[in-house]
């Protein structure tokens, strides 16, 4: 008999298992959606779609405001947000927090905007009272928006919105407050009424379910009121001629992304069959919660760590993991090219010394604990320094919730 031992190869060949933090894991049934015909884009069918979908989406944000649909990623409903409310020389003020918070900013600046950026934390959220702090210094209210995320990426963090529009009030400031929620969409709690948000977005491609292509964004009355003074509005981009619709493709200012429309139309029906968004949420804070326990259990002084330490402020949809001496680089090549499991990569400031694991949208206990089994054997194999079991505790964490 051959001995398995000596047998050269990799472990990879099976389906590949992406723990990416964005884009997520597409179900089959939104690929099968999105693979149907081109439509007549003038037909019934195609305008009930649509509404549906512009009917729907306000009820996963909590909110009654304006909902508008960008062809384009995350960043392009950014430079919605931007070109709408905000004229050259404005002042806007970036509450760091990793590293998209400060990218949106940066785009600020390509358009004329004024872009001061309150220093933050790379291991811990917004502070609130240094936000309330600057606010009270800005007596002539030069600062006209607000501009911060829900979860960073790149550092696995979730700020605490309702805590930052209340330094907002306790200034009495009235800069338009937006909030990324490109990340967290669909996988943490988000209440954009009840925590006074004055312009969301998000995007298709995390918690949603769907491919790259669709950005969102939510404007409430104030936002929108703040149209009429902005000098930087773009036409492809302007709110105005996407309100009041009454045909088709003024939805989506040309034609409409209609294989996507399908596609979200199936992730939003799967959401529904779910139990609704609450029911969503509350499945990724178990994931999660197993996630932690995992890296909790793994680590060890010089080794493994959270970059957030406080579950409290851990992100739901992703968890940005240190690995002291370990060789993140390595690790991710180990459970990659050896083991079919593709593992986030450090980003910005962390290049090199983390490794993400995302556990957003289309995910349930076998893909989670198949994920922490492959990156325990990966870190065994490459002799690394843990501290106990990973999967046992992740496997624990899940089975309170069975």
């Amino acid at each position: 008999m051959n001995d398995s031992s000596q047998v050269g190869g990799s472990l990879k060949y099976g389906r590949s298992m992406e723990a990416l933090p964005g884009p997520s894991i597409i179900p089959d049934r939104v690929l099968r959606a999105m693979a149907a015909p081109m439509r007549d884009i003038y037909s019934d069918e195609m305008m009930e779609m649509s509404q549906h979908i512009f009917a729907t989406l306000p009820q996963l944000a909590h909110t009654t405001a304006e909902t508008f649909i960008p062809i384009s990623n995350g960043h392009g409903a950014w430079q919605m947000a931007l070109c709408n409310t905000l004229s050259r020389g404005d002042t806007v003020l970036v509450l760091e927090s990793g590293r998209f918070a400060v990218i949106w900013g940066e785009m600020a600046a390509l358009s004329g905007i004024e872009v001061e950026v309150l220093p933050g934390s790379d291991r811990g959220p917004i502070d609130a009272a240094a936000v309330q702090d600057r606010l009270d210094q800005d007596v002539d209210h030069e600062i006209k928006a607000i501009l911060c995320v829900q979860t960073d990426t790149a550092i696995g963090v979730r700020n605490d919105i309702s805590a930052i529009r209340a330094a907002i009030d306790a200034a009495s400031h009235p800069a338009l407050f937006m909030v990324d929620c490109i990340a967290s969409f669909g996988c943490e709690p988000f209440y954009m009424d009840d925590w006074g948000v004055d312009i969301t977005v998000a995007a298709c491609q995390k918690g949603l379910m769907v491919p790259p292509g669709l950005g969102f964004l939510w404007a409430n009355d104030k936002a929108v009121a703040a149209n009429e003074s902005a000098d930087l509005r773009i036409g492809y981009l302007d709110w105005n001629s996407r309100m009041n619709v009454k045909v088709h493709y003024e939805y989506y200012a040309g034609t409409p992304p209609v294989s996507h429309m399908y596609g979200l139309t199936e992730a939003l029906a799967m959401i529904e069959e779910e139990g609704g968004i609450e029911a969503v949420w509350n499945r990724h804070t178990i994931l999660a919660s197993a996630v932690w326990a995992a890296v909790e259990a793994w680590s060890t002084p010089g080794g493994i760590e959270p970059n957030i330490e406080d579950r409290s402020n851990r992100s739901t949809a992703v968890t940005a993991i240190r690995t002291g001496s370990i060789d993140a680089t390595e690790l991710r090549r180990v459970c990659q090219e050896r083991a079919g499991l593709v593992l986030g990569v450090g980003i910005g400031d962390l290049v090199g010394e983390t490794f993400r694991i995302g556990h957003m949208g289309h995910l349930n206990p076998p893909m989670i604990l198949g994920t922490i089994g492959t990156v325990e054997a990966a870190l065994l194999s490459m002799g690394s320094p843990i501290g106990s079991s990973g999967a046992a505790a992740a496997a624990e964490a899940i089975s309170a919730a069975l």
